[in-house]
């Protein structure tokens, strides 16, 4: 299994260390889409200076703690505060009124590091809605989500956020939400009211609750058409009747989707749950 460059690791390489992970770990890669895991691999070889396969192999197999640490790098699930404001918009001006007298359930799967949880948060907040609505947000990742239950961000991440955060709150300050000290700013905690965080693999493990709103932004374009229909059903099952899906700007729906959900706005990628007759 050596190699040369980090960058020349072939399927056959990727194929054999996702069995191997399987086999020691119980968590199946073999059905992620081949180009974004190559990539990660090599990210984390790089990261790590390893010169060949057979390195990553040995620590990945031997090290649990290090290979906890690398699903970070392996399925790295990008994510920002207030990403794609115009799904937040949405959500407050259209959906988040409906029945608001109601408490609801919000499931954000593939969570990562929380900043689309606490979006979540301070839209909620700001409709009225928080204290009446219950946010589970999971994971594959243990240290994406030690990240996400610390709400803890860089400065410097925080001013990459600012751009979208005014697009939502035009006359707010980050400061209304964060509590800056030194160089980490780290949410409010008023915030994290009803919240709870938890692993859990889209993949093989179940979903015992009902939803009213699930988002699964950007997670599909990691996985296969077969994964892909398998955690779409997993969605369509943990939804209430006419729940909604939503979805990433980069994922596409396949058409086993199309017959389990109908399009509630294009533009913002948002599915209405669809009614199952027979």
């Amino acid at each position: 299994m050596g190699i040369g460059p980090p960058n020349m690791i072939n399927d056959e390489e990727v194929s054999s260390l996702m069995v191997a992970i399987n086999n020691r770990y119980g968590l199946d890669f073999t059905n992620y889409e081949q180009t974004s895991l190559k990539r990660g691999i090599v990210r984390l070889m790089m990261k790590h200076r390893m010169e060949s396969s057979i390195e990553l192999w040995s620590k990945v197999l031997r090290d649990k703690h290090f290979f906890d640490n690398a699903i970070d790098d392996l399925l790295v699930n990008l994510t920002e505060l207030f990403r794609n404001p115009d799904v937040w918009i949405k959500l407050r001006d259209d959906i988040l009124p409906k029945n608001s007298d109601s408490s609801r359930k919000i499931w954000h799967a593939g969570c990562s590091t929380g900043e689309e949880v606490y979006t979540m948060s301070f839209v909620l907040e700001e409709s009225g809605l928080l204290a009446k609505t219950k946010i589970t947000a999971t994971d594959l990742s243990t240290s994406a989500l030690n990240k996400a239950i610390k709400g803890e961000y860089s400065t410097l991440l925080m001013t990459q956020y600012l751009v979208p955060f005014l697009k939502f709150f035009p006359n707010k300050d980050l400061k209304d939400y964060f509590d800056y000290k030194d160089a980490y700013a780290t949410v409010k905690s008023k915030f994290q009211f009803n919240m709870s965080f938890r692993k859990h693999n889209l993949v093989i493990d179940p979903m015992n609750e009902k939803f009213d709103i699930i988002l699964c932004r950007n997670v599909m374009i990691y996985f296969d058409q077969k994964l892909k229909i398998r955690v779409l059903d997993l969605l369509f099952d943990s939804l209430n009747e006419e729940g909604l899906l939503i979805i990433g700007y980069y994922d596409i729906m396949p058409d086993h989707g199309k017959m389990l959900f109908d399009i509630y706005d294009v533009k913002t990628r948002m599915y209405k749950k669809k009614a199952m007759t027979g």
